[in-house]
């Protein structure tokens, strides 16, 4: 589950939403099971994936921020 951000500036915008919107379905999924008091198939993935949701969200902001400075110039 753990993506570098490298792999992850190469994606379009289009990629980077599909894959945010796995991993948060994921979290909920994980969520839930923690909340109802299960313990989860893999307790370390939960730190992962909101560590990859993180990556994902800088990426998506520092090309949003790119391409605003390209407009200006």
């Amino acid at each position: 589950m753990k993506v570098k951000a490298k792999e992850l500036r190469k994606m379009s915008k289009k990629e980077l939403d599909n894959k945010l919107q796995e991993l948060r379905k994921g979290l909920m999924k994980s969520n839930a099971q923690v909340a109802s008091g299960t313990v989860p198939e893999n307790p370390g993935s939960l730190k992962q994936m909101k560590k990859t949701v993180a990556r994902i969200l800088t990426v998506k902001a520092e090309k949003q921020e790119d391409n605003s400075k390209k407009i200006d110039e």
